[in-house]
């Protein structure tokens, strides 16, 4: 190989993070995408937190499938449960492209009771027990069990490398948290050849990392198992009239004990930035939601969004650039530090700090600060609205003022204990059959 080949394979490799093998290639990905996502409020009234829109044109589901497609990993099953029409809807018209002849596919598997006519998914750990019939038609040599509801960029070959390097049974990603967050994961310790020697799902009384007294080592709910492993593990676990039937309550303590389990860290397989943290949000709850579409709208952002190697992909309508008009001292249209989706018209108003959806009209005379907008929203004239998440498809009327007296606005809207205002459709007395 010549010195300019090697140089220009450097490059290639320098650019392009991918992992892709044979052996994401005889992978199946299982996608739990049922939750409700309560903590959102009425944001999750009609779609389930999968479904939520997330990051100007996305949803919060097409991060996870990204890193799939990413990964070289194009056999995936979204398990669905709850409120999930919206889900299958955008399913159905943004991850369609797979070539079904190349055995490629995205498969939708709502909760049918397909074991018992009795039970929907009692569990994760169920939700995947109920649909090993198909998991078992792709004949896989692994499975990556995955959930549909985090934001981050992910190389799944990288965990899937390093699981069979080590010869694992299971292998769980996990992340380091500060201690007083990590009540809510399960929490792992491990020993030096990274082996998991003890799981406690959600503790009172979290173990720290040894030498790091203020961090934990965390489940991303991320786990690769070889397949019949798996099959094997959950016709266990379905058969024990004790369990919850969930990964972290029961299958994967159960493995830590008796198998060859093993941790892959975040920070071996994240894509993202060198000189920046690895970037993995639980956008749980509407200040965690808020915050994290603010952050897009920053200079430089913690999750690029513009970085062409590891693309998001999703589905959007086809609509014309957005437009800003009018251009009179007292009527100017204009965004500053702000993200404008397509067919957004911003007519004589300001807007500052704010993401914008897709199809949002504001007309003029109106201020828009720390505000997240969703698709199709209508703003009137007159309005000021501050450190807002506006859902759907409002319609917000003349003259309007929210974020600027709290009092005013807990009558009629949620309002967080920091100050994030959601309004919804049903809050303004409007109808909400159009919802999606």
């Amino acid at each position: 190989m010549t010195t300019d080949q090697e140089s220009n394979t450097g490059m290639r490799s320098a650019r392009d993070p991918r992992f892709v093998s044979q052996l994401t290639r005889n992978t199946f990905a299982m996608v739990l995408a049922g939750g409700r996502g309560s903590r959102l409020h009425q944001l999750t009234d009609w779609r389930s937190k999968p479904a939520v829109p997330f990051g100007g044109k996305f949803r919060i589901i097409d991060f996870t499938l990204s890193n799939c497609v990413n990964s070289g990993i194009r056999r995936v099953g979204v398990a669905t449960q709850y409120k999930s029409q919206s889900l299958i809807r955008h399913l159905q018209l943004g991850w369609s492209f797979l070539d079904g002849r190349l055995d490629e596919f995205i498969e939708i598997m709502p909760a049918q009771q397909q074991v018992n006519e009795s039970q929907w998914y009692r569990g994760t750990a169920d939700a995947i027990y109920q649909n090993l019939r198909e998991i078992r038609y792709a004949k896989p040599e692994y499975v990556l069990v995955l959930s549909g509801d985090h934001i981050y960029r992910m190389d799944y070959g990288r965990i899937l490398a390093a699981h069979l390097e080590r010869n694992a049974d299971v292998t769980v990603a996990c992340i380091e948290v500060p201690i007083e967050e990590a009540k809510g994961f399960g929490v792992m310790a491990i020993n030096d050849e990274q082996r998991v020697v003890s799981f406690d799902e959600k503790p009172a009384s979290p173990a720290p990392m040894p030498g790091r007294p203020d961090m934990a080592l965390a489940s991303m709910g991320i786990y690769v198992f070889n397949a019949r492993f798996l099959f094997e593990q959950l016709q266990r676990d379905a058969d024990d009239p004790k369990s919850s039937h969930d990964f972290g309550k029961d299958v994967i303590p159960h493995c830590v004990k008796r198998y060859r389990t093993f941790a892959q860290n975040f920070v071996d397989s994240h894509v993202g930035d060198a000189d920046k943290p690895p970037y993995w949000r639980d956008v749980g709850t509407l200040d965690a939601y808020w915050e994290a579409n603010m952050d897009l709208v920053h200079v430089t952002p913690q999750l690029n969004l513009y970085d062409d190697n590891w693309p998001i992909w999703t589905w959007q309508p086809q609509q014309p650039p957005g437009k800003f008009v009018f251009d009179d001292e007292d009527r100017r249209g204009m965004a500053v530090d702000s993200m404008i989706s397509g067919g957004c018209i911003v007519s004589g108003s300001t807007v500052r700090r704010t993401m914008l959806f897709s199809g949002v009209y504001v007309h003029s005379y109106s201020l828009i600060e720390d505000s997240i907008v969703l698709p199709g929203v209508q703003v009137g004239r007159h309005c000021v609205l501050r450190k807002c998440i506006i859902d759907k498809s409002c319609s917000i009327p003349e003259g309007t003022q929210i974020g600027v007296d709290p009092v005013a606005d807990r009558k009629r809207f949620h309002v967080t204990a920091s100050g994030i205002t959601l309004v919804s459709r049903d809050m303004l007395g409007q109808d909400v059959s159009p919802m999606r």
